[in-house]
């Protein structure tokens, strides 16, 4: 189910957090769940991973996150402002002390010219400081896109545990 640099990349994150006694929160909606799911295969992460927020729909990440109307509205669930915010409101509504958060379209449809098959939006934060975004456009179907995608997620946490 999780291939070997998933499995290397959760382990590298899982590694960073407890050598530094770090707790983290994802806050996923295209991944739906799957760089928790990614983490938590490996066993005894239970000391790591605090918990999990899938999501998908855009009332769900107004309940559960704090995203505004406005920054759902305004630019969009697949935005980096999106992102950012639920990255905050995971870290906000968890007793972790790291976030991440990933938005994207994996297709194969739901692509415009302006948010093509294949965009993610990414965030990260660790408490106490700013948090850092990145944007992509992965090639490939549905599936390799969600891959690459909780690969991203997760060298985003292991960067932030390790600085």
């Amino acid at each position: 189910m999780f291939d070997h640099d998933m499995r290397e990349a959760a382990d590298h994150v899982l590694s960073a957090c407890r050598k530094r006694k770090l707790k983290l929160v994802t806050a996923e909606s295209c991944t739906g769940g799957l760089v928790a799911a990614t983490l938590t295969a490996i066993a005894g992460s239970s000391d790591v991973v605090e918990r999990a927020f899938v999501t998908y729909a855009n009332e769900a990440k107004r309940e559960m996150l704090g995203v505004s109307w406005d920054a759902l509205m305004g630019h969009g669930a697949v935005s980096e402002e999106v992102a950012r915010a639920m990255a905050v409101g995971a870290l906000a509504r968890s007793g972790a002390d790291l976030a991440v958060s990933v938005t994207g379209v994996a297709g194969p449809g739901g692509g415009t010219v302006e948010k093509p098959v294949g965009l993610v939006h990414f965030a990260a934060v660790r408490a106490g400081r700013e948090p850092i975004a990145e944007r992509h456009v992965f090639p490939g179907d549905r599936d390799s896109i969600r891959r690459v995608s909780v690969l991203t997620a997760l060298a985003m946490l292991a960067s932030l545990a390790e600085h």
